[in-house]
């Protein structure tokens, strides 16, 4: 397969890449504004004053909001009267939570007492009674309150919560779940607060650990209600202040349903089926269990898609040898026509609620997390993955 090019993917990509270098510091040079009108070429794929810059996506122009336009003493001039109220500690509630204590803010956090959510932030630093309450308590000191329970527990906690909001306070999600499906959630937001939206584009351990690295993750913001006037502005430094790389603007509508359809497809469930498909059939025609798991996951996520999330699949057919340029390019139309219907109902099936539906049904039942370690161990014990589980163990980083 692509195996036989891995050492002219590494070796000659100085070579492969030298017709990108210019184009690449050219646009890193018009990133940057004391210079950017002087190297504008063309349609200007970068051009507005700092803080408002417009980006040419691909034909679409779009504005995006960076990091440098909130530096840290910014952000705590910005937010020094405020107080984040924080509920829940899951993977956002652990990365946002964190980020933000790291950043100066003034940061509560709101769980169950003596639940595993609060002996996890006792054991990350958050303070009891100090920085760390129950969530009614929590509510009641914020003037930004984060909800960042599960889709779930937001709607079983929504008639505890709501009638703590007051006037003054704005609040804040990280998913447009509850709110744009409100007719199953029953998550109305009153229309006398901002209501606020910022998602970033991964798990909170991932905006944890890319915040640690000195790096950012990028996210969308959106706005339910502007009471004040503020609320994009709100959203956009409050984007930066949990550990945001740089943010584009979205709906809560358009984020739930790219969220719930990315999730389904190409990020977990799609892919996950596609590797399993392959690796079915190579078994099924005497290919041994070692050789199916290195073509089908371990050179896709050690060798290719690293570079595919580096410089493109442009990038991908300019560097693979013709044999697999010739494949690639003969079959991706074929995978296309046959996914794109399935596609288009996965998305459907996103927009009209019942995914949404089918997560609430399972997620409130009383012994969901029994059924759902079930469905997981179901995948534990497939033979791809504990085939992969003893592939890692053979990474020279693992010896």
């Amino acid at each position: 397969m692509l195996r036989s090019q891995a050492a002219r993917l590494i070796c000659n990509s100085r070579v492969v890449t030298a017709k990108r270098t210019l184009s690449l510091a050219a646009r890193a040079v018009s990133a940057t504004p004391s210079v950017r009108s002087t190297m504008a070429r063309g349609p200007s794929p970068l051009v507005a004053a700092r803080g408002l810059k417009q980006i040419n996506f691909g034909g679409t122009v779009e504005t995006v909001y960076e990091r440098a336009d909130w530096p840290r003493e910014k952000l705590l001039d910005y937010f020094k009267n405020d107080t984040f109220a924080l509920i829940g500690y899951g993977s956002q509630g652990y990365g946002q939570g964190l980020n933000l204590r790291d950043n100066g803010m003034n940061v509560v956090l709101g769980v169950r007492k003596n639940g595993a959510s609060w002996k996890a932030a006792i054991e990350d630093g958050w303070v009891p009674g100090e920085n760390l309450f129950e969530v009614e308590e929590a509510v009641k000191k914020g003037t930004y309150v984060m909800n960042l329970l599960s889709d779930a527990a937001q709607s079983e906690t929504w008639s505890t919560i709501k009638p703590l909001l007051k006037k003054g306070q704005t609040l804040y999600f990280s998913h447009g779940f509850s709110p744009v499906f409100s007719d199953l959630t029953h998550v109305v937001p009153p229309k006398d607060l901002d209501v606020i939206l910022v998602a970033p584009k991964g798990s909170g351990r991932t905006v944890r650990s890319l915040f640690k690295e000195g790096r950012g993750i990028n996210s969308s913001y959106a706005v339910w209600n502007d009471v004040t006037g503020k609320a994009h502005e709100k959203s956009q430094a409050l984007a930066v202040a949990i550990g945001s790389g740089y943010v584009y603007q979205t709906t809560f509508e358009k984020e739930v349903n790219s969220d719930l359809y990315g999730e389904r497809g190409c990020l977990m469930g799609g892919i996950h089926g596609m590797f399993l498909a392959q690796y079915e059939v190579l078994r099924e025609n005497g290919h041994s269990p070692s050789e199916s798991f290195n073509e089908t996951v371990e050179e896709a996520t050690q060798s290719l898609y690293p570079l595919v999330g580096k410089y493109g699949m442009d990038y991908m057919y300019d560097a693979c040898s013709t044999t697999a340029r010739r494949g690639a390019l003969d079959w991706y139309p074929i995978f296309k026509n046959a996914l794109k219907p399935v596609f288009q109902d996965l998305y459907a099936s996103t927009k009209n609620g019942t995914e949404t539906k089918r997560s609430l049904e399972f997620n409130s039942q009383p012994d969901y997390r029994e059924k759902l370690e079930a469905e997981l161990q179901t995948i534990r014990s497939m033979e791809i993955w504990r085939v992969g589980k003893e592939v890692r163990k053979l990474r020279p980083e693992n010896n």
